[in-house]
């Protein structure tokens, strides 16, 4: 069996596991960037034993040569090993044990054609909900040992970017807040001012996300404006604002990417004037809020 899995997030290893565990089989896990010779990958695939699993993460990333040994692999079972140099080379098939193969990946549009449809299953990971995450807080909050109320687990839920380790990260921050200020129990005493000093707002913007929207505002008047200009203004590298910044900011409707760069749907712009530039007072609600 082969699956790939199409993902922004980092759930797909963890997914693995759980197919492993179900199977009742042992699981291989590695990393595309690491296999860097088609040895590496012959050598994993040897030592796989019958149904078990192998997860490549970034599956994206692997090198042609690399990626060729899984043709064979994935259809027949086998692969073709060259021993010998030179006049005295011969080329000899391994039988490999038969084992599900599942490739993660956050750019499927740069896994080359035959790789891609030779995965018989192929799925994609959506974000979580707010209420989903504020379980992922709460269970994780009884393994610090901090207890935390209900509605402080949901406010933390909805600024997490629909991510669990984000919402990990904001909890233990959140904990160490607490600490410092000598509270037994996260409650929203605690959360809202932790938030505010982390500076996550009440949409989960930080402030990375409102300094570039900021600066097409109030430097190019709502856009368009090239992503190398924003970089430059931001000090921040172009992948960080395309990989880390951006895929929120579209997800929630506050940026659009166009043929002659970012802009800020006109619907927005006079709410997020009023948000960012200060022209009105900040308790007017969210910018999702109706």
């Amino acid at each position: 069996m082969t699956i790939l899995v199409n993902t922004s997030l980092k759930r797909s290893s963890k997914l693995a596991r759980v197919m492993a565990k179900e199977m009742n089989v042992a699981i291989k896990i590695t990393s595309a960037p690491i296999l860097e010779r088609s040895g590496d990958l012959v050598a994993i695939l040897s030592s796989i034993g019958p149904s078990e699993i192998l997860f490549i993460d970034e599956i994206h990333r692997l090198p042609k040569n690399v990626e060729e040994i899984l043709y064979s692999a994935m259809e027949q079972f086998c692969v073709d090993v060259i021993i010998g140099q030179g006049a005295g080379a011969k080329s000899i098939r391994l039988p490999l044990n038969r084992f599900t193969l599942i490739g993660a990946t956050t750019k499927t549009s740069l896994i080359s054609g035959p790789l891609q449809t030779r995965f018989g299953i192929v799925e994609r990971l959506d974000f979580y909900e707010p209420s989903e995450l504020s379980q992922i807080v709460v269970q994780n909050a009884q393994f610090l040992g901090y207890p935390i109320l209900p509605e402080a687990a949901l406010t933390i839920g909805k600024r997490a970017r629909g991510t669990p380790r984000i919402v990990k990260r904001i909890l233990r921050r959140v904990r160490d807040f607490a600490q410092v200020n000598k509270h037994s129990i996260i409650d929203m005493s605690v959360v809202e001012p932790a938030l505010k000093f982390l500076g996550i707002d009440d949409d989960g913007l930080n402030k990375l996300d409102r300094d570039l929207l900021t600066h097409i505002l109030k430097d190019f008047d709502g856009g368009p404006v090239g992503v190398e200009t924003l970089a430059a203004i931001t000090g921040e590298d172009r992948e960080t604002l395309e990989d880390v910044v951006e895929p929120f900011l579209l997800r929630m409707g506050l940026l659009q990417k166009t043929a002659r760069g970012r802009m800020i749907p006109a619907k927005k712009i006079p709410i997020l004037r009023r948000k960012l530039l200060g022209l009105v007072a900040a308790e007017q609600g969210g910018l999702f809020d109706e």
